[in-house]
């Protein structure tokens, strides 16, 4: 791959301006599976080796299960996820992949089961992942070999 730039050293105040969103994140009542939910999956369909690396280690060390991370790309195919998860799992989908729209039968699930204050933590977990992985993948950040 060719090197490109370092987006948080050309414009650090641009890279940083992501920043307050996920300590906001942090601070909700977001639990730590969703959020790492969240972010695997949406970097998964966004081809994002430098994000599926982090995510998927923060994971583990979470506590998630290697079980669930693999099956991850293939949800609707396991037992592995709770009826929320899957809300989450299937709204995490349709909002990266925007381009076909979040269908009603999604938001609607997901704002039964979760609420509504928590589909919104929710869809704003999603926004941000897929804006870190844009960065990611444009400049052609690479997960550090270990």
């Amino acid at each position: 791959m060719d090197n490109r730039m370092k987006l948080k050293e050309v414009i650090p105040d641009g890279y940083k301006a992501l920043y307050p969103l996920e300590e906001f994140l942090s601070k909700s009542e977001l639990t730590a599976t969703h959020k790492d939910l969240i972010k695997i999956r949406a970097s998964q369909i966004n081809g994002c080796a430098f994000c599926i690396d982090m995510h998927t280690k923060e994971a583990r060390k979470a506590g998630e299960t290697e079980q669930r991370i693999y099956a991850l790309n293939a949800w609707r195919e396991t037992p592995f996820f709770t009826e929320e998860e899957q809300a989450i799992l299937a709204l995490t989908e349709e909002t990266t992949l925007i381009q076909h729209h979040v269908a009603s039968e999604t938001y609607n699930k997901a704002v039964e089961l979760l609420g509504e204050k928590y589909t919104a933590l929710v869809i704003m977990a999603i926004i941000s992942i897929n804006a870190w992985n844009r960065i990611a993948i444009s400049t052609h950040m690479m997960p550090p070999l270990n």
